[in-house]
């Protein structure tokens, strides 16, 4: 295995995980588009100790190190780069094993805990007084749960006629599920503010829209922009439910759908599938709104990092009955991307492209009879990871949103 990036980090956890959902919907046709969102940074790092980050390449270290390491991008084979975060304790340990095996590595992120900080510093030297309008919104960068929730209550207000809000649960801490046509954060509420303008501006847009509805859930792991009261787990990503019987705490929201098993069993995983399938209400709730409304056609997950377009399955190298389609639609989608900036992305089945993975979000649409399910992977490609700086946020938006275009469009002139 080539082991590509190493990030040395006190024993922090994802920060990047809210869900954020766009679904358009109609009686007759629906495209439902899922969006891992970043949150922005709400936590102090101020007890993390000095950091390092490495890059590394070829050969398999012992399952038991592996264990140890978070694993930002997982391996696809033996000659994939892969990037991982290993606690600074562990930097010289980890070190001597590679050169042990004479495993070649370099530097992706010096010191990580400098760019957590220099994002936060970021973040409070762009606060402004809140908006009060969408157009005074700041769409370049990343935002609190409040500024996202204000964004939407705004969006409706402003558009009374186009746009409308429905709660469909609470996050287990008892945070509000909502949807509305509106938008996500980090690119979502860009998407959701372009929807709303270009209606009857935008020819293609228009046309979607006169045939869909777009409902988008803004965040739908709302307990994880808590984490300013967890400062040791600045990049958690897991729900916030507690596991019986294990003092680690969360369910990987994108691992606990009724798929094919083989996700990690274990409560302390980064991957943990969970004790059941929908075990989560923040998985549960967007299952029961999906079994209640019926007959998407589309389905869109849109997170962190890689710059892949992905289609079913993860869990089986078996390919799915629509593979041809997914895949000619696919590649449309990322030359239509790459068309504004020159950003290069690949596509393909999700088992084949990145890694195995059962209890996937996309798995689950595509055996609901969701023809064109899709994960995106958004920028970057590992030069920051998920510490994606702000200034990408709206070329990644613009870009991305080209892609969303082509399989929107392709849905409504390809379904009844």
């Amino acid at each position: 295995m080539l082991i590509k990036n190493i990030i040395v980090l006190p024993h922090l956890k994802r920060h990047r995980p809210p869900l954020v959902c766009v679904y358009v919907y109609t009686v007759h046709l629906c495209v439902y588009i899922y969006v891992a969102c970043f949150v922005g940074l709400t936590c102090q790092l101020v007890f993390c100790p000095p950091l390092s980050s490495l890059l590394l390449p070829p050969l398999s270290p012992p399952s038991s190190l592996l264990s140890q390491l978070d694993v930002w991008m997982e391996p696809i084979d033996l000659s994939t780069p892969v990037d991982i975060r290993v606690p600074f304790t562990s930097l010289q340990t980890v070190k001597a094993f590679l050169e042990t095996e004479d495993i070649p590595y370099s530097v992706m992120i010096m010191d990580l805990q400098v760019m957590l900080d220099e994002e936060q510093d970021q973040m409070l030297s762009a606060r402004a007084p809140a908006p009060r309008t969408t157009d005074d919104y700041d769409y370049s960068n990343y935002h609190d749960i409040a500024d996202i929730y204000s964004f939407q209550d705004m969006l409706v207000a402003e558009n009374p006629n186009l746009v409308s809000k429905i709660v469909i649960g609470q996050s287990y801490q008892g945070r509000t599920l909502i949807f509305s046509t509106g938008g996500t954060n980090r690119p979502g509420t860009w998407f959701a503010k372009k929807i709303v303008t270009d209606y009857g501006r935008d020819a293609a847009l228009t046309a979607i829209l006169d045939k869909m509805d777009i409902f988008l859930e803004i965040v739908t792991n709302p307990d994880v922009t808590m984490t300013v009261y967890f400062p040791q787990n600045c990049m958690w990503r897991k729900t916030r439910k507690p596991n019986p019987g294990s003092s680690c705490v969360g369910t990987d929201p994108n691992r606990n759908w009724d798929t094919e098993s083989g996700s990690s069993g274990s409560p302390c995983s980064e991957t943990y599938c969970g004790p059941e399938s929908h075990s989560e209400s923040e998985v549960k709730s967007i299952v029961d709104f999906v079994k209640s409304h019926g007959n998407l056609k589309a389905f869109m997950s849109i997170h962190s990092y890689s710059q892949m377009l992905l289609y079913p399955y993860g869990y089986t190298s078996t390919p799915c009955k629509d593979q041809s389609e997914l895949h000619d639609l696919a590649m449309k989608a990322i030359t239509d991307l790459a068309s504004l900036y020159g950003t290069s992305y690949r596509c393909g089945s999700t088992i084949n492209t990145i890694y195995q993975a059962s209890g996937t979000t996309v798995d689950w649409t595509y055996n609901q009879g969701i023809k064109y399910s899709y994960t995106f992977k958004l920028r970057d490609t590992g030069r920051y990871g998920f510490i994606l700086p702000a200034n990408q946020i709206l070329p990644t938006a613009n870009e991305a949103w080209l892609a969303l275009m082509a399989i929107m469009e392709h849905t409504k002139d390809n379904t009844n």
